[in-house]
Parts: structure tokens; C-alpha cells; sequence
């Protein structure tokens, strides 16, 4: 790989390349200036906040094991750009972005590694929130992490239970799908399609193949919180839905998140948080595509990934997030040192042009002198100034 070459950045351009522009062009009551593919209705619907002026979007956070890999700054880049561009157009956006810190993945790494489970999570959400800033993505405005909402997160359980779409079995509570025939609504899947298949083993005691853990029985050396059913910890899905519910509501305007979390992860979000509260909706579900890499979606579990810190290291974080952006964030977009030189260029090029810009407006600005307006543009803006006197 190139060399690579970084151009000179002052300090008031770093400064707001960091902050999004002041949120005072539009409000919620103008003509629909923005429209989202909704991953339910399967098409382009302009978008109207639940509440005058103000936007609710949670995004599915980490489950922080390890260093994150371009695959996750691939959403996260994508959903900064849409929360920049909401605030751009005036609206007062709740961005929720939560982590899993806990899961099996991270209790088989934390005993791997000798150490907590707390003390593994905690620092990769550290790393993680690093990596972001060199993105320079946004910070949420409120990014929880599971093992504060267990409260919360039993309370749902409890009222799912209570309309009768789940049972508790040995201390195990599981979702009943056929309890909800809304069920796969989002994915659009089909029952024969269907697997329990999300990050646990087929259990024979479930009363349909398709049943889920909303709470799991604990286990030898795991972590466990007391329950009505007994000592135990979350499922996957019911963090999500506890969490969401917690700082945005039953109903909110966006959530996000990666195509892979389609089903079964936002299918069963959605089902729980309607099976115990009928009410509940999101106005609009949004899914980035992936981050290939030899035509296949990058995993670490296929150990085929690269992290974001290995394309730092080569590369301006910028770079990395021109790359991730070039491509329309529902396609896929396939990695290659080729397409990571292309990036680079660009953002070489914009940024030594914003640099020369900057040296010529600065001898003007010690020279105290305006800066020449083409003759055209004087007219253009005579133009508007009449216009808005009549007005």
C-alpha cells in the first residue's frame, strides 16, 4: 500500500469537521425534505417525526469482545451521516446507541483471557469509542449498556408473560411465536424458513423450534442476576426492546442497524415489544448493507475481517470513512486495497484544497481587503435581496 500522505489542517477546520452545522434550516412542519427506505414496507416514504420537530433513533450497538472491524464502522458511519444530516435540518435528535456488554461470546473470551466479564466489555466499548472518534462519528446522544437496564429488561419479561406470548421452563423464559402471528412481518421470511438459530443451541424443551430466550437460566461460572424465575441473565433480543422502550418510548421515529440484523434480532425485537405492548411501533426501520471481503460479508467469526485499527494504521481515518460512504449505505460494498487508494486520494485532494483555500482567504483576512465576487454572482445576489425585499 502507498505511503500515505496527510495535508495540513488548521485548527478551525478540524474544529468543524468535528461539529455539525448549526440546526436552523428547516422545520418539522416544512414539506418533507428527506426520505427513507423502510425496511418494513419494503420502500421510500418521506419522513415525518412522531413529535413536531423532534427525531427518536436507536441503532444497535457492539457486543464489545474485541476490536471492532469495518464491518461495524460501515453502520456507524452510515447512521453519523443521518443523524448529521437530521440535525442539519433542524430536528432535536435522540440518538440511542447501546452495547451488549454482556453475552456468550464475550463470557467464553473473558475466561479465555482470565478476567472479568466487566473488565473484558469495558474496555473494548473504550476501544471502540476511539475508533469513533478517528471516524470522527458523533457522539449519541445516551449509548446504555445492557447490565444497567437488567431492572428494566425483567419488567418487559414480566409483562410479555402477563399477555400470555411466553413460558418459563427450569428458570429458561422463551418467546412463544405462535402466540403473535404478526410474526416475521419484518423479514418477510417463512415459518419453514425459520430457525431458533441466534446465538443458542436448538432446545428440545421449547414448544416450537422458532421459540426464543427472552431470559437464560444460569449457568456455572456466568454472570447472573435474580429473577422471578430464578438466577439468570437477558436474552439477545429482549435488551434491545427493554432499552429502546427505556429513553425513546413504545413508539419512535428510527431504528437501525446492519442487513444481518433483519432476522432474527430485529424480527424478535419487534414481536416482543408488541406482545407486550400493542402500541408499540417504530415509524421506520433502516438497515445498512455490508462490508465484503472476497465477495463474502466480513465476520469475526469467519475470522475474515479487518479492524478498523488495521486501516488506520495504513490510512487517514478519513480515508476509511470516504471509503465507507462512496457506496450507497444499502448496497454492500466490497473491500480492497485498490478501492482504499482511491479513497485515500480523494480525501488527500479535498483536504489540500481546503488547505490552499485557506492560505489565500487568510491573505486577504491580514491584508484587510474582501475577497474578489465574480460579477455574476454580485448579480445573483442582488437578485435574491430584491426578492426577499418584496416578499
Amino acid at each position: 500500500m502507498a505511503e500515505e500522505v496527510q495535508a495540513p489542517l488548521s485548527a478551525t477546520m478540524a474544529k468543524e469537521a468535528q461539529s455539525p452545522p448549526s440546526a436552523t434550516i428547516a422545520e418539522a412542519t416544512a414539506p418533507p425534505q428527506l426520505l427513507l427506505f423502510n425496511s418494513f414496507t419494503k420502500r421510500e416514504e418521506p419522513f415525518q417525526p412522531r413529535v413536531e420537530g423532534k427525531v427518536g433513533m436507536y441503532v444497535c450497538g457492539v457486543t464489545p469482545y474485541d476490536f471492532s472491524h469495518i464491518g461495524h464502522a460501515r453502520a456507524y458511519v452510515a447512521f453519523d451521516v443521518l443523524y448529521r444530516y437530521l440535525k442539519f435540518l433542524g430536528y432535536e435528535v435522540e440518538y440511542v446507541r447501546n452495547f451488549t456488554d454482556i453475552d456468550d461470546k464475550i463470557i467464553k473470551r473473558a475466561n479465555e483471557r482470565g478476567e472479568t466479564v466487566t473488565s473484558l466489555s469495558s474496555q473494548f466499548i473504550n476501544e471502540f469509542l476511539l475508533d469513533m472518534t478517528e471516524l470522527q462519528c458523533l457522539p449519541p446522544t445516551c449509548e446504555p449498556r445492557v447490565t444497567e437496564h437488567i431492572e428494566h429488561i425483567i419488567k418487559l419479561i414480566t409483562q410479555i408473560m402477563e399477555n400470555g406470548k411466553a413460558y418459563a421452563i427450569e428458570g429458561d423464559v422463551y418467546f412463544s411465536v405462535e402466540s403473535f402471528p404478526e410474526y416475521l412481518s419484518l423479514s418477510g421470511r417463512k415459518f419453514d424458513q425459520n430457525q431458533a438459530g441466534a446465538r443458542v443451541a436448538f432446545d428440545t424443551r421449547k414448544r416450537n423450534p422458532a421459540d426464543f430466550a427472552l431470559w437464560k437460566a444460569a449457568k456455572e461460572g456466568e454472570p447472573f442476576w435474580d429473577s422471578p424465575w430464578g438466577r439468570g441473565r437477558p436474552g439477545w433480543h429482549i435488551e434491545c426492546s427493554a432499552m429502546s422502550a427505556h429513553y425513546l418510548g413504545h413508539v419512535f421515529d428510527i431504528h437501525g442497524g446492519g442487513k444481518d440484523l433483519i432476522f432474527p434480532h430485529h424480527e424478535n425485537e419487534l414481536a416482543q415489544s408488541r406482545a407486550a405492548y400493542p402500541d408499540s411501533e417504530v415509524k421506520c426501520w433502516m438497515h445498512n448493507g455490508f462490508v465484503n471481503k472476497d465477495d463474502k460479508k466480513m465476520a469475526k467469526s469467519d475470522n475474515n475481517f479487518f479492524t478498523i485499527r488495521d486501516i488506520i494504521a495504513l490510512y487517514h481515518p478519513m480515508a476509511l470513512r470516504f471509503f465507507l460512504m462512496r457506496t450507497h449505505y444499502r448496497s454492500d460494498v466490497n473491500h480492497s486495497d485498490q478501492a482504499l487508494e482511491i479513497a485515500s486520494d480523494r480525501v488527500y485532494y479535498i483536504y489540500q484544497t481546503l488547505y490552499d483555500c485557506e492560505e489565500v482567504l487568510a491573505t486577504y483576512r491580514e491584508e484587510g481587503t474582501s475577497l474578489p465576487v465574480p460579477s455574476e454572482e454580485q448579480n445573483l445576489i442582488a437578485a435574491e435581496g430584491h426578492k426577499q425585499q418584496s416578499e
